[in-house]
């Protein structure tokens, strides 16, 4: 199982960016994305979230109506478009999958990919 982040870099505030995650390994069209990030010193907290056919979408709070998710199974793949970015965005951003196996879940994590807000 492989999910690998990609996209990252730095930006100035106000800019935007476009992560990437693609996935491999498993059955990806089954299978909730997340977005985490973590900043230094912070817990990982929630970025993002998008069922499995690409129905749904929830945002966490400090993102909301800046972030936009997307996922292409046909490509086994997730996005975060990040808009109007700012300083406190500045994390090491995480893809998430998690969906069914038999008896239980599975849960798989990325490597991460670092994203800095600085002018």
């Amino acid at each position: 199982v492989q999910l690998v982040e990609s996209g990252g870099g730095l930006v100035q505030p106000g800019g935007s960016l476009r992560l990437s995650c693609v996935s491999s390994g498993f059955s990806f069209s089954s299978y909730f994305m997340r977005w985490y990030r973590q900043a230094p010193g912070k817990e990982r907290e929630l970025v993002a979230v998008i069922t499995s056919a690409g129905g749904s979408t929830n945002y966490g709070g400090a993102v909301k109506g800046r972030f936009t998710i997307s996922r292409d199974n046909a490509k086994n793949s997730v996005y975060l478009k990040m808009n109007s970015l700012k300083p406190e965005d500045k994390a090491v951003y995480y893809c998430h999958a998690i969906g069914p196996r038999v008896g239980g879940t599975n849960v798989y994590w990325g490597q991460g990919t670092q994203v800095t807000v600085s002018s």
